[in-house]
């Protein structure tokens, strides 16, 4: 089986804002969820048998205080925000594995749940499908691979390595070099990407380097590379067979009813598998 992982946070985001190009502000209480229902079902179409959805279901996490600077929920457009929590329910009700995230973030049980699921012998791959390059971190060779749905890309370790110039291993210390303008980190000052990889390949792990090398930024590299370490120890399931898709709940035709859209209703019952 393949298993694909979802970054619900991202999908909502790329359709609320792809959709704001021809709605002329004028939003769809649940224009972004349908989107992101519909990009899962297209999923599911075209074979995919097994996934779950990381979702953000507040901003904050335990990163928040360990750094001040770290992203908040603060400048979300509010007619964005008032789609996260319903496209949570959106997608248990159409059957689909959701992890609304609280004290950890969506990266956080993407992460974990690769980890989880490439321990199990029948899973052949393992698909993240978010273009976040924290993820990268979770590539291992072509087991784990990172899916960029805007362009295609699939990211195997090879392609992370020809990307950022280090393995998958070593993007937490590259990031935390480098900073993160998305999560609110800056990095360490007079290091580019360049630069990074060039120290990351030298001596390895921050914690190896020589100390003349960070000198008294030293520790603020530690921090910085503790905020782009995802957590993988999440218990989000015991088996992948809990991934599986079958099919809408009952309470899915409410969802569609209120939403006034019978299509996507109709679509979901359509690709339903066979019992």
């Amino acid at each position: 089986m393949i298993v694909h992982l979802v970054d619900g946070t991202y999908e909502l985001f790329r359709h609320f804002y792809g959709l704001r190009r021809f709605n002329k502000g004028k939003d769809r209480p649940c224009g972004a969820v349908l989107g992101v229902l519909n990009t899962v079902l297209e999923m599911i179409e075209q074979g995919a048998t097994h996934i779950g959805v990381a979702t953000d279901h507040v901003i904050e996490s335990f990163r928040n205080e360990l750094w001040s600077g770290y992203k908040t929920g603060d400048g979300i457009d509010p007619a964005l925000w008032a789609q996260f929590h319903p496209l949570e329910e959106a997608l248990a009700a159409m059957g689909v594995t959701v992890w609304p995230m609280k004290e950890l973030e969506a990266d956080d049980a993407l992460a974990s749940a690769a980890t989880l699921a490439a321990g199990d012998p029948r899973v052949e791959q393992v698909c993240i499908w978010t273009p976040d390059k924290d993820l990268a971190q979770c590539v291992r060779e072509n087991r784990i691979v990172q899916v960029d749905r805007k362009t295609k890309a699939i990211r195997d370790a090879d392609a992370v390595r020809a990307k950022f110039g280090v393995t998958p291993g070593l993007i937490p210390d590259y990031l935390a070099l480098v900073g993160d303008s998305a999560d609110g980190y800056p990095g360490i000052a007079g290091i580019g990407p360049k630069g990074a990889a060039s120290l990351l390949n030298r001596h390895g792990r921050i914690e190896d380097f020589p100390p003349e090398i960070l000198g008294e930024q030293r520790e603020l590299a530690l921090l910085f590379k503790k905020l782009a370490t995802l957590r993988t120890d999440a218990r989000l399931f015991t088996h992948s067979d809990e991934l599986r898709w079958n099919g809408p709940t009952e309470a899915f035709a409410e969802f569609s009813a209120r939403c006034a859209e019978p299509r996507v209703l109709a679509r979901a019952r359509k690709a339903r598998p066979a019992c």
